[in-house]
């Protein structure tokens, strides 16, 4: 990894994800709006390892994807119950966030060579 802060910023994400995913629940939200949370979580844990690492973007959205399914599978364990909608959308999000990282490193280094 070129940027430790890439790493850093997707470690304090990971636990941020963690404690929101895992703690019951007392406030039900609009039909549907969860499973936009997760792909907005999940894209935002994958965009800057993919950004720091993009070489590794593939393996940056498994990774995210291996996490979510860890979450589902820890869920119900802790009053919470595991849903394959969240799984997808968690999928789709860290698909979109490793794209989005690997697009705007590419962008970074076009520019920065137009540049020099």
């Amino acid at each position: 990894m070129k940027h430790p802060i890439s790493i850093a910023l997707s470690l304090i994400l990971a636990v941020v994800i963690s404690l929101l995913t895992l703690t019951p629940i007392s406030v039900q939200g609009a039909p549907g709006s969860d499973k936009l949370y997760h792909l907005l979580a999940f894209g935002a844990l994958a965009f800057p390892l993919a950004f720091g690492s993009p070489r590794n973007a593939v393996w940056v959205a498994l990774l995210a994807i291996g996490y979510g399914a860890l979450i589902e599978v820890i869920q119900p364990y802790v009053g919470r119950s595991a849903e394959w909608g969240d799984l997808l959308a968690d999928a789709i999000g860290a698909c979109l966030g490793a794209l989005a990282g690997w697009s705007a490193a590419r962008l970074t280094t076009f520019v920065r060579k137009a540049i020099s």
